[in-house]
């Protein structure tokens, strides 16, 4: 190889490189600009801060309608991905085996939340389980975010059930095992890291959402981030920023246990 090549070779390579570092540290800088502000001692968000302080995260605990919305927020993540575990893993399991000509359809159908607005799909569930009698309840909430979730395991579990070999579930039956034995003995084992990586998608879309959840707000079922907007309108200190550094910390929590129980080298599909 000439020395030119080489020059090009390597010159392309610190390239690639520079470019990496770059995108990354335009990412993560808005990320750790906040983190930064959230620890500020001044009554307003400027950056860079001028003293050190935790008066803002104790005011996270002061302001009771950040601790019990971010107590719905967590209730209706959870319960939403429940209902939606329950009704996505049947789905997603009976569409990849299914020879139905509608079963293509019923899939993209399952998955059509995906690629529509949140704003739009807000305000149909408005209508509609007003028209059904709910109303801004929790049960409101729940149908909505449900709906919302239920894309995410169906995705998931469907993705790692077609890359199943029918294999095991043949041979658990021809050792005499029936349909209930197979699925809970082998075919729930196998497809568990889908269901796993669909929940927790699940799980942080419904804890983040806003577009859906502002239109069933009230007093008792108001959630963390429609609680954050209200806050936004009349007041701009750095609380705000101290509540979202709490928000990251919870998700890298969350991560780290699920790493060291579970391990996400183990949420792909088996060999």
């Amino acid at each position: 190889m000439s020395a030119v090549a080489t020059v090009r070779r390597h010159g392309a390579t610190w390239a690639l490189g520079g470019f990496v570092v770059l995108f990354f540290a335009f990412m993560l800088a808005p990320i750790l600009i906040v983190v930064v502000v959230s620890f500020t001692s001044v009554n307003y968000v400027a950056f860079p801060i001028t003293g050190f302080s935790l008066r803002w995260f104790w005011r996270i605990v002061e302001y009771r309608p950040f601790v019990d919305s971010l107590l719905v927020s967590i209730e209706l993540a959870l319960a939403s991905t429940a209902c939606a575990g329950v009704l996505g893993v049947p789905a997603a399991l009976a569409l990849v085996r299914s020879r139905a000509p509608f079963a293509n359809a019923v899939s993209t159908f399952l998955l059509s939340p995906l690629s529509m607005p949140l704003i739009v799909l807000g305000l149909a569930f408005l209508f509609f389980l007003s028209a059904l009698g709910t109303g801004v309840s929790f049960l409101s909430l729940l149908i909505s975010h449900t709906v919302v979730g239920l894309p995410y395991i169906v995705r998931t579990v469907a993705g790692v059930y077609r890359g199943l070999s029918t294999d095991y579930e043949e041979s658990a039956s021809i050792l005499g095992a029936n349909r209930m034995q197979i699925f809970w003995y082998v075919t729930l084992p196998l497809i568990r890291p889908g269901i796993f990586a669909g929940s927790l998608f699940s799980v942080l879309i419904s804890f983040d959402n806003l577009p859906v959840s502002y239109f069933f707000g009230s007093a008792q079922t108001n959630t963390l981030p429609v609680v954050m907007l209200s806050y936004l309108e009349h007041q701009f200190d750095p609380s705000i920023a101290a509540l979202s550094s709490v928000q990251m910390a919870l998700a890298v929590l969350a991560l780290l246990v699920v790493e060291r129980v579970y391990g996400l080298k183990h949420m792909s599909a088996p060999t």
